[in-house]
C-alpha cells in the first residue's frame, strides 16, 4: 500500500546541547561491538525495526550487510540489560566532521522501561567523542511513538521535514509474525 510519511531531520551542533538521561534501572550497560558482524546488525535491524516498517534493508544480501558494517566510518554499539541485548545504535562518520545516528532503537521487550533515553545519551556522547562538529538523525512518522520525543528531550533540534510517498506492506513485517504477542519478559 502506498502511504505518505513525514521524515523529520534533527541535529545538535554542540555537545552542550545534550540533555542526558541515565538508566532508571540498574544493570544497563552500553558497549561497542568492535568486530564487524553482519549477522548482528541484521538481527538488530529486523528485531528493532520490524514493528516500525524498517524495510529498506530487508532484501540486502550477506555481502551488502558485510560491506555496510566492515567500514572504519561505522560503529555499532549494543545496550544490554542484565547481560541481555536490549537495543543498539549505529554511528556513521561523514564528511565535514558530521556524525549520523544512522540507526537506533530498543528490542520490543525493552520498550517502556526507561532505557531509551539512556541509550540515546550514550549514542550522542560517543558521537561527540568521535570528533563531530554536528550530530544528526532522522526519524519519521512511522517510527515508535516515543522516538521523536526522545530525540528532542535529549537536545536534538528539528531543522527539516520532508513528506514522501512510499510503498509499504499492509502491516509492518515485525521480527517474525506475532513477535509482540510472544514477548512476555516482565523483568
Amino acid at each position: 500500500m502506498k502511504r505518505e510519511i513525514e521524515i523529520y531531520s534533527l541535529q545538535m551542533t554542540s555537545p552542550a546541547d545534550l540533555r542526558p538521561s541515565r538508566p532508571s534501572v540498574a544493570g544497563f550497560r552500553v558497549e561497542q561491538a568492535r568486530v564487524p558482524c553482519p549477522e548482528l546488525n541484521h538481527f538488530f535491524y529486523t528485531a528493532v525495526g520490524g514493528d516500525w516498517y524498517w524495510i529498506d534493508r530487508l532484501e540486502w544480501t550477506y555481502d551488502q550487510w558485510r560491506a555496510w558494517v566492515d567500514r572504519p566510518e561505522l560503529e555499532t554499539w549494543i545496550g544490554t540489560f542484565e547481560g541481555t541485548p536490549a537495543g543498539y545504535f549505529e554511528l556513521e562518520r561523514q564528511p565535514g566532521a558530521h556524525v549520523e545516528l544512522a540507526y537506533f532503537g530498543l528490542l520490543p521487550g525493552f520498550l517502556g522501561r526507561g532505557l531509551g533515553g539512556a541509550l540515546l545519551t550514550a549514542a550522542i556522547e560517543r558521537a561527540w567523542e568521535m570528533g563531530a562538529s554536528r550530530v544528526w538523525v532522522h526519524t519519521c512518522s512511522l517510527d515508535g511513538p516515543a522516538a521523536l520525543r526522545n530525540y528532542q528531550a535529549r537536545g536534538f533540534r528539528h531543522y527539516e521535514t520532508k513528506r514522501i510517498e512510499k510503498e509499504f506492506p499492509d502491516v509492518p513485517p515485525g521480527p517474525w509474525p506475532g513477535a509482540r504477542k510472544l514477548s512476555s519478559y516482565t523483568g
